[in-house]
């Protein structure tokens, strides 16, 4: 019988599921003068070994604790992996109402992304809770159906949880546009099932260990085979700052800002030759085969069949590289923090007795291994409490306008020192208060104060100019 490594994908995927299984969320009611809330759908499957003998389909389903039991999910070959779609050219002007699309461009502050190559980015299925919806978990099923024509409601998946809903906000976090609720599926058959994509829509199963190489610690992420790399994303500030229409107000709003940089993590996947789309292949062809390489799922979704993989230069050419970043990159990162083996407390000088608060507060937070830090968190743990906020908090081009961030992020940072010392503790008060949300609030008033003064000293600096100038002409 095949037995799974130790630091295994499987095994600490294993370790995920269960803590999201048994952890309840944090939900955020939505205010009354904001209703509006989305849900997304994160889909997890395991691909077994090649020849792995079909599972019929009046096979008894298993439970959590015996689906990681199962022989073919042991195996040392068996591949995790989760579901991101690729979107082609849906920016804000052609987003489609209630769709995931409708929200795909946000950055992770809530904003809209100016990227010129929209389909470069990835997201998980999901949109916006309409009218009739019986609630976040019936929003992303429904989403997820229309999208890519996948029932989560067969017996095929198990709702394994819900990750903590998130904020999503206007620019620099000044007004709130809807609620987010991230919702976790995992597959429960080996078997590969059809999918019908709209117009314009790719699907992609990303491997989790090239993900857990780049943002679990080292001792871990290390042994991973499969291997990503930290990458970021440039925003224009100034379109997130003027009107839309204000071409010369962008110019001068441009120089004076700069740009902001979001980080994200570089994906190597394999390029479908198929267009975005409806899924030619046929579901029986599908449902036949025995196992499916995650190197040419893609393929045999889009009715292609396996090629053999490429050498040389013509590896190049048969993949592309995509951007996970934002939202998606947030709510990926919340899900590996669950991934990572809680760690025991020890007893103080070897005795049997209660720790104290002071022993509390010498154990090291088990956090994901994350090359950046927001501007002024440096020294900080925000990366251990809550992963996510890590990857949305902007750094801008110019040095100055990050320091000014750090004058005005006192209450930022007490916040963030408040949550990680309730995370230490243990308290109730890590669900009952919405630190998130917070430290959000208080980031981005830093940001907006810090923009204000740097927009001041650049007038004042250009007047002065201005003065010294002329007196120089004239004298």
């Amino acid at each position: 019988m095949a037995q799974e490594k130790p630091d295994s994908v499987v095994r600490l995927l294993s370790c995920a599921l269960h803590r999201i299984r048994t952890t309840p969320p944090r939900v955020i009611a939505s205010p009354a003068t904001q209703p509006r809330r989305a849900a997304v759908a994160i889909i997890i499957r395991v691909v077994p070994p090649p020849n792995t003998i079909p599972v019929a389909a009046d096979t008894p389903l298993p439970t959590l604790n015996q689906f990681f039991e199962l022989d073919w999910v042991k195996d040392p070959l068996a591949c995790p992996e989760f579901l991101l779609l690729r979107r082609d050219g849906a920016g804000p002007s052609d987003a489609v109402p209630g769709r995931a699309s409708a929200f795909q461009n946000f950055t992770g502050d809530g904003t809209w992304k100016s990227s010129g190559k929209a389909g470069a980015h990835v997201a998980f299925p999901g949109g916006r809770t309409e009218e009739g919806d019986e609630g976040g978990l019936y929003t992303a099923m429904r989403q997820t159906w229309e999208e890519i024509g996948l029932d989560l409601a067969e017996r095929d998946f198990l709702c394994i949880g819900q990750l903590d809903d998130r904020e999503i906000t206007t620019s620099l976090g000044k007004r709130l546009l809807m609620i987010l609720s991230p919702f976790v599926f995992l597959q429960l058959t080996p078997n590969p099932l059809p999918t019908d994509p709209t117009d314009g829509t790719t699907i992609h199963w990303v491997p989790l260990a090239t993900l857990a190489s780049a943002v679990l610690p080292g001792h871990i992420g290390d042994k991973m085979n499969a291997k990503s790399r930290w990458s970021s994303v440039t925003v224009d500030a100034a379109s997130r700052l003027t009107p839309r229409r204000a071409a010369i107000l962008k110019i001068l709003v441009r120089v004076l800002i700069g740009s902001m940089q979001f980080p994200a993590i570089l994906l190597d996947l394999p390029e479908s030759d198929a267009i975005s789309g409806s899924s030619t292949g046929s579901p029986a062809a599908l449902q036949n085969s025995r196992s499916y390489p995650p190197l040419t799922q893609d393929k045999l979704e889009k009715g292609f069949t396996a090629t053999k993989p490429l050498s040389g230069k013509n590896r190049n050419k048969s993949r592309h590289q995509l951007k996970l970043w934002g939202l998606s990159l947030g709510m990926t990162l919340d899900l590996m923090a669950t991934m990572i083996p809680p760690t025991s407390l020890p007893s103080p000088a070897g005795l049997n007795k209660q720790p104290t608060s002071q022993d509390l507060h010498k154990v090291a937070l088990p956090s994901l291994h994350l090359p950046f830090h927001p501007v002024g968190g440096e020294g900080m743990r925000i990366d251990a409490v809550a992963p996510s906020l890590a990857s949305v908090f902007p750094r801008f081009s110019y040095p100055d306008v990050n320091f000014w961030i750090w004058v005005f992020g006192k209450r930022y940072r007490e916040v963030v020192r408040g949550w990680e010392a309730s995370v230490r503790d243990g308290g109730s008060n890590v669900r009952r208060v919405n630190w998130s949300g917070t430290a959000l609030n208080t980031f981005y008033a830093a940001v907006r104060k810090a923009l204000l003064v740097v927009l001041v000293l650049r007038a004042v600096g250009v007047l002065v100019g201005l003065v010294f100038a002329g007196w120089w002409v004239f004298a």
